[in-house]
């Protein structure tokens, strides 16, 4: 039977802005009053530390740093990618994308992110790679060979975000154990391949079946032959969706080594973590799929809000499915500056899990009234929606510009920090650029 415990969880987190905010501030009030009023002698040094006078801050809230003095990148270059991408650790390999490099309408294959377990695996052979798929609720078995796979069924391609469930992670307070993502661990490419719906019928699924996982070809950083990295999946009626994919092309080209090559799945919506790489076989289980990064802590938040630094039992975890309402300023870049008579044009990019995102909106007053953006339509479900605006500004000195979108089902981003959990999962608040005007 399904886990009980598995729920829409970014429905909880996402709508608990307030409870997030009683944790920060200790108080009840309304939100946009819960502020820590910079004394003249802070604002002072903050505003030296700026270089001009920081604008609006009576309403900047209190514990947070200036994006003006919180942002840096540091230019790293890995194989198949282009310099700048921000290296977390090379052993995995994980790197971010920073803010300004996602501005194009779908991620280039050399600026998407990479989140990895173990260590690709080598000397791939292409003509001899198999997937094969199997699991109690599988009728029968079958093995593919990757021409195989393109020649059986339909080819289709579809625009979707894949976003690590830790990307935010640097944020969280207490510190969350895990790479320290900022907002990088994010993009948006043109994946082509076959439905993994198709791929499961013609295997044959029967009616107890529950989840769909995967295994892949990494080698695990011991080094011992043949210990799974990671296989986590996805609840059936998932992995049934018509954008749920087995690819093999990303922005019409081969999948890059250090995101899957030659062969994964795609899932738009979910954590990154359930689109496996490497892929060469698929289970169909009669049961929530228990293998690594499935079980304990992994990928779960508290299925209750909790107070920051609260030790959770592993069965008071649940899985993470949605992720949550997010998005990104992608221009200018933090640190802009820009003379008092221009007004200032501003991009980006928002993204759900919900059908698409309804409204996006800019504050450069510390979210205490916002103004509306344009959007664009999406190409289709689980791909992000490029917005636009252009922003004046009253006086000179120093601002910040925030966003937050609203997606179909009415869930906004918090202006602050969401839920904290043990493991520093589905940070979704506004995203801020620091702006001089002279």
């Amino acid at each position: 039977m399904p886990d009980k415990k598995v729920i829409g969880l970014h429905e909880l987190y996402a709508k608990d802005a307030i409870e997030a905010d009683k944790q920060l501030w200790g108080r009840t009030s309304d939100p946009v009053s819960r502020r820590g009023f910079l004394q003249k002698g802070a604002l002072t040094a903050l505003s030296m530390a700026l270089g001009s006078h920081m604008v609006f801050a009576e309403h900047f809230p209190a514990g947070m740093i200036p994006a003006g003095l919180a942002n840096s990148d540091l230019p790293f270059s890995l194989p198949g990618k282009r310099a700048g991408l921000v290296v977390l650790n090379d052993r995995p390999i994980n790197a971010e994308t920073p803010p300004h490099l996602l501005d194009d309408e779908l991620t280039p294959n050399d600026l998407f992110f990479v989140r990895n377990n173990g260590i690709p695996p080598e000397d791939i052979d292409v003509a001899n790679w198999t997937l094969t798929i199997e699991g109690e609720s599988a009728k029968q078995k079958k093995t593919y060979t990757l021409a195989e796979l393109k020649s059986t069924f339909e080819h289709v391609t579809y625009n979707l975000t894949l976003e690590c469930g830790g990307n935010g992670r640097s944020e969280f307070n207490p510190p969350a154990k895990g790479n320290q993502w900022s907002t990088g661990a994010v993009g948006c490419a043109a994946w082509t391949g076959v439905r993994l719906r198709d791929v499961l019928k013609a295997a044959g699924v029967k009616s107890d079946a529950v989840y769909v996982a995967y295994y892949g070809r990494d080698t695990h950083l011991s080094g011992e032959p043949g210990k799974v990295v990671i296989s986590r999946g996805v609840p059936i009626a998932k992995a049934m969706e018509e954008e749920s994919l087995i690819a093999w092309a990303m922005n019409g080209q081969n999948i890059p080594l250090l995101n899957g090559y030659p062969l994964r799945l795609v899932f738009g919506g979910f954590p990154a973590s359930c689109s496996g790489k490497w892929l060469s076989k698929i289970v169909i289980r009669d049961r929530v799929h228990d293998g690594p990064k499935m079980t304990g802590q992994s990928y779960r938040v508290p299925c209750k809000p909790v107070a920051p630094g609260t030790k959770v039992p592993d069965d008071e975890m649940c899985i993470i499915e949605k992720m949550p309402v997010k998005s990104l300023i992608t221009y200018p870049k933090t640190g802009a500056m820009i003379k008092r008579t221009a007004r200032l044009p501003i991009r980006g990019k928002a993204w759900t899990s919900a059908a698409r995102i309804k409204t996006v909106e800019y504050s450069i007053d510390f979210g205490s009234s916002w103004n509306p953006c344009n959007v664009k339509v999406p190409t289709n479900r689980y791909g992000w929606q490029g917005f636009f605006a252009s922003v004046s500004f009253p006086q000179t000195g120093y601002y910040e510009v925030w966003v937050r979108a609203t997606d179909m089902e009415g869930d906004t981003q918090p202006m602050l920090l969401p839920g904290w959990n043990p493991r520093g999962y589905l940070n979704n608040a506004c995203h801020r650029i620091a702006v001089k005007v002279s």
